[in-house]
């Protein structure tokens, strides 16, 4: 009669790999991410990064924990835990990070050679080199919007530019493009409940753009 033994020896082998596998760590993945310079005007004005990444982990999203930026050569760094990521998904795959990556006080914001360093809830790591280099100084003038006796009137010179649209409350709507700069108020399709409109200017080539303040719509 053949005798167990080899089976069991083959079956705990089985079962110590099987275990093994189950208990293996895996590192997230950032197969893409870049980033963006926005200016902004009025008061607290001046240059903000949008950063985001392509996020994945074998485990979900929920096992993804901090985002980091560094720009080694100026010994900076940016944090973006979980609970502030902006996060939204585009071609079935999510993309997370911030608008709001500013530089610290007294200082502008670097240019070259970034590092991008995602953390899941296990400590596991991915690392990803994003390259910047928008201009020292903004191409185009900022941009203006105006309302007035149910008229709009946007002056820009940057190639898109959209209206973001805001509820009495100034929460976020939708935004919508500009194919003329100026006309009619009721030829723009707002939603009933919008209230306020900022003008957003962007140079896609360049990765950068400009956000007007948020001003009444004058209907």
């Amino acid at each position: 009669m053949r005798k167990p033994v080899a089976f069991l020896g083959l079956s705990a082998l089985l079962m110590s790999a099987l275990l093994a596998a189950s208990c293996a760590r895996t590192e997230p993945r950032m197969p893409y991410g870049d980033i963006g310079l926005v200016y902004y005007g009025g008061e607290g004005g001046g240059e903000r990064y949008t950063f985001f990444v392509m996020a994945e982990d074998d485990d979900g999203p929920d096992n993804l924990a901090d985002l980091y930026l560094f720009h080694d050569r100026e010994q900076l760094r940016w944090h973006i835990p979980a609970d502030e990521w902006i996060t939204y998904e585009s071609e079935d795959r999510t993309w997370i990070g911030t608008r709001a990556l500013v530089a610290p006080e007294g200082e502008t914001l670097p240019r070259g050679r970034f590092r991008a360093v995602l953390e899941n809830k296990g400590g596991e790591r991915a690392e990803r080199i994003i390259t910047f280099d928008a201009p020292e100084n903004p191409r185009f003038p900022f941009p203006a919007l105006k309302f007035s006796d149910g008229e709009f009137a946007a002056v820009s010179s940057y190639p898109s530019n959209s209206l973001a649209l805001y509820d009495e409350q100034g929460r976020f709507l939708r935004a919508i493009p500009l194919t003329e700069l100026s006309g009619s108020v009721s030829d723009l399709p707002l939603p009933g409940n919008a209230r306020l409109a900022a003008l957003w200017a962007e140079d896609p080539d360049r990765l950068t753009s400009a956000f007007t303040d948020v001003i009444p719509i004058v209907r």
